[in-house]
């Protein structure tokens, strides 16, 4: 069972939801990244998405693209990310899972992308800019290597196209609660849980959701529908407070810990102390 299987399936023996946080890897450097790595896992974070900066983000808003940028020009590459990964590992072991443009994996090359990523402690890639159709030698890369490659779904997406995608997706399939960039108000619920409903009755992962999640009372409303909330660029937003403001660290993991106390069942959170 893989690193996120293990992870799903622990939380929800617990009645828990998956906590997913989104931030850009050398944002504002990858000595950041790497402290807030453990300073989430240490808040709540069940999984962490690693952003790899790339010049043309097509499905991010303007705050992870400024993100994206500021990390661009603190010299962050995706092979200096993975030494940064398998410096971390030493350290923890929560889920890390890529969040790659394919021109990324490309540079590199899908085979040895995998296989250094794996090597790493990398559990899971998602790649927004490859359509399930086209991914055959990715994933024939990933899957040998141990690596879960995660596929998108949005509002728009055919029955026959979250069929395909709820079979193909290993780790969890990642839906996108609005048909537009990160960064964009959340959506009507009703189209997401009826969504959910509809990649749960032919998948067998867990089905997590992000876009529009910015607050831990958007999170509680997600969590009743799906495994996991994935949330992104209201994170992204205070870790680029990080270089101007002492007091923003705090701020940061005090959001991950209400977002995470969102998703954990009321009895949960008061089990009375044993006698």
């Amino acid at each position: 069972m893989s690193r996120l299987a293990s992870t799903f399936s622990a939380l929800a023996a617990k009645g828990e939801k998956a906590l997913i946080t989104y931030i850009m890897a050398g944002d504002p450097c990858l000595a950041d990244t790497e402290r807030l790595v453990l300073s989430l896992d240490q808040a709540g974070a069940d999984i962490i998405e690693l952003g790899v900066p790339f010049s043309d983000p097509i499905a991010d808003g303007p705050v992870i693209q400024q993100a994206a940028d500021r990390a661009l020009k603190s010299g962050t590459s995706m092979l200096k990310i993975l030494a940064m990964v398998a410096s971390l590992r030493a350290r923890t072991q929560i889920p890390l899972v890529l969040m790659a443009y394919y021109n990324t994996i490309h540079a590199v090359g899908e085979a040895a992308f995998c296989q250094q990523a794996a090597a790493a402690g990398i559990d899971g890639v998602i790649v927004p800019d490859m359509p399930v159709e086209e991914a055959g030698p990715l994933k024939s890369a990933a899957t040998p290597a141990g690596l879960d490659v995660i596929f998108l779904l949005a509002p728009t997406s055919t029955a026959a196209r979250r069929t395909m995608v709820a079979r193909e997706s290993h780790g969890f399939v990642y839906y996108v609660s609005l048909t537009g960039i990160t960064g964009a108000k959340l959506g009507d619920l009703g189209d997401v849980e009826t969504n959910v409903a509809r990649i749960k009755r032919v998948g067998r992962v867990p089905v997590s959701v992000g876009f529009g999640v910015a607050t831990p009372e958007d999170a509680k409303r997600i969590a009743r529908m799906a495994d996991g909330v994935i949330v992104g660029s209201a994170l992204v937003k205070r870790v680029a407070e990080l270089p101007q403001d002492p007091g923003a660290l705090d701020r940061i993991l005090d959001f991950v810990r209400s977002l995470k106390s969102a998703l954990v069942p009321a009895a949960s959170q008061h089990e009375p102390a044993l006698l």
